[in-house]
């Protein structure tokens, strides 16, 4: 008499009327799972009799739950840093692997694409100014990789976006320095191909214009976020003969960088000079004096995007239509000791 076969995962996910996957993650006590489902698919295990194989269990869906963190070569390391933190605390939580994949400075849309489709990834988080290339989202929808855009310039239709209010935290900055009686202030922009550089750019024009200032374009040097464009940009605005009583740089590198042209120049900080950042990184703690900057919730902002991205794979087990996320996170100015009133002459 021939032996019976045991029953599948295969059959146990039709018996309870749901995916292999949603059957997968039931049986292995998944979060990612309705209560409705679970129900169902324990039902379904004990009529059958099935047994979970170990080795089958560790193997089933694991393209499903491999999801990319990618970067270029203009992300800085404490805004990398900070964005993998986050990712790394969420990703295990939500039952998804995490990976980490460098876009090799000018590689193609479709040799990204076909890198992240090599590795069977499924879902990937793109941070400025990967957000932004229109050419490299298109290419991943039509590989059915879904996208979670951190800080992008426009959120697109059936995008899931992340991101915080540039423009009005620069605005806030700035006005925080006019109400210490600062009237001449310095700005270093950051990276032309992050759009968040433009926007904060925008808020601080924006400050200076309500609060009726004179904008001197002269005060506003390039910079690219890195700690070597901060120290040539403030060079250039401290070597101006009427040089600002405050510079505001566009990240945190930068404004660390002022900070120690201040000090080789023998102007104290913030007596003489206030300088402040923006992110909040490790840095503006560690420096001193310690900056006044924004805090960026960077660290939250990737633990959205990998929840948005487990949300999108259990509609989609589940056979319900795609999410669209929109998630805005509250920024905060944090004042720290790199600021004050400006001297008087």
């Amino acid at each position: 008499m021939q032996k019976k076969k045991p029953p599948t995962i295969k059959e146990v996910a039709a018996r309870a009327g749901v995916s292999i996957m949603t059957a997968s993650r039931a049986i292995n006590g998944k979060a990612l799972v309705s209560a409705k489902a679970q129900r169902a698919v324990e039902l379904a295990v004990k009529e059958l009799g099935y047994i979970p194989n170990a080795s089958a269990r560790a193997l089933a869906g694991s393209a499903q739950h491999r999801v990319a963190l990618l970067h270029s070569n203009s992300t800085t390391s404490a805004y990398l840093g900070e964005l993998l933190l986050g990712a790394l605390s969420e990703a295990p939580q939500r039952h998804l692997h995490l990976v980490v994949e460098q876009c090799a400075p000018g590689a193609f849309a479709q040799e990204i694409v076909d890198q992240v489709a090599h590795g069977h990834v499924a879902g990937v988080i793109l941070p400025p100014p990967l957000c932004d290339w229109a050419e490299l989202i298109e290419a991943l929808r039509a590989r059915d990789i879904a996208i979670v855009a951190i800080a992008p310039d426009h959120d697109g239709p059936e995008m899931l976006t992340v991101g915080t209010d540039d423009r009005h935290a620069a605005y806030d900055l700035t006005r925080h320095l006019i109400e210490l009686g600062h009237q001449r202030i310095g700005f270093i922009e950051g990276n032309p191909r992050h759009r968040s550089s433009a926007r904060r750019l925008q808020g601080f024009r924006d400050a200076l214009i309500h609060h009726g200032l004179e904008l001197d374009e002269h005060l506003i040097v390039p910079g690219d976020y890195s700690y070597r464009s901060g120290l040539d940009a403030a060079e250039q605005l401290m070597g101006l003969e009427a040089r600002p009583t405050a510079i505001f740089a566009c990240n945190d590198d930068m404004a660390a960088a002022a900070i120690t042209v201040a000090h080789q120049r023998r102007i104290n900080v913030p007596a003489e000079i206030s300088i402040c950042g923006f992110d909040d990184t490790p840095l503006a703690a560690a420096i001193w004096p310690a900056l006044t900057t924004i805090r960026q919730p960077i660290r939250d902002m990737s633990r959205k995007a990998i929840g948005l991205l487990a949300m999108r794979f259990r509609n989609r087990d589940d056979g319900a239509g795609d999410i669209i996320g929109k998630v805005k996170l509250d920024y905060q100015l944090i004042r720290r000791q790199s600021d004050a009133v400006p001297a008087r002459h």
